[in-house]
């Protein structure tokens, strides 16, 4: 019988310390989401007008200052965003400040975070686009998925 309970323990044991020792932290889960929003930036960058969709779920939604109404499911995205990009302006950089990760039961995680950016027009011009932004990450499954996007314009008030 002493076998037994002390061979049932040592197995409790194992399988606890492996299972934490799979479970990512909240810290890896943070970094793995800001990786994912950079590689997003990286990828639409180097391919102008069109959407990087790897980690976008497909029922995605999204507030932006180009639509006054929710931009429901990553179809309708894609569509916007690659005709909106049809312009043939591109992003020449795109920084992250004040980013800030909050990680809820290992399975949701929300971006905050300040979008500092340069857009190059087709005639050559660059300009500033700024927007305070919050991406919404859930695992489904394995993956990460950014299920929703709120991009509010920054707009500079004159103290006049």
């Amino acid at each position: 019988m002493k076998k037994i309970f002390t061979t049932l323990t040592m197995i409790i044991a194992v399988g606890m310390f492996s299972g934490s020792a799979l479970a990512q932290t909240d810290e890896e889960i943070a970094d793995a989401v800001m990786k994912m929003a950079k590689g997003q930036w990286a990828d639409e960058n180097a391919n102008p007008g069109k959407v990087s969709k790897a980690a976008i779920a497909d029922d995605y939604t999204e507030f932006n200052s180009d639509f006054p109404t929710r931009i429901d499911g990553k179809a309708m995205s894609d569509r916007l965003y690659e005709a909106l990009s049809s312009d043939g302006s591109t992003g020449a950089a795109s920084e992250m400040a004040n980013a800030k990760v909050q990680v809820y039961n290992k399975d949701t995680a929300i971006l905050t975070y300040n979008y500092l950016g340069v857009t190059k027009g087709k005639d050559g011009k660059t300009f500033p686009s700024l927007a305070k932004s919050t991406r919404v990450y859930v695992k489904i499954g394995e993956s990460w998925k950014l299920v929703h996007a709120n991009f509010a314009p920054i707009t500079v008030r004159d103290n006049d």
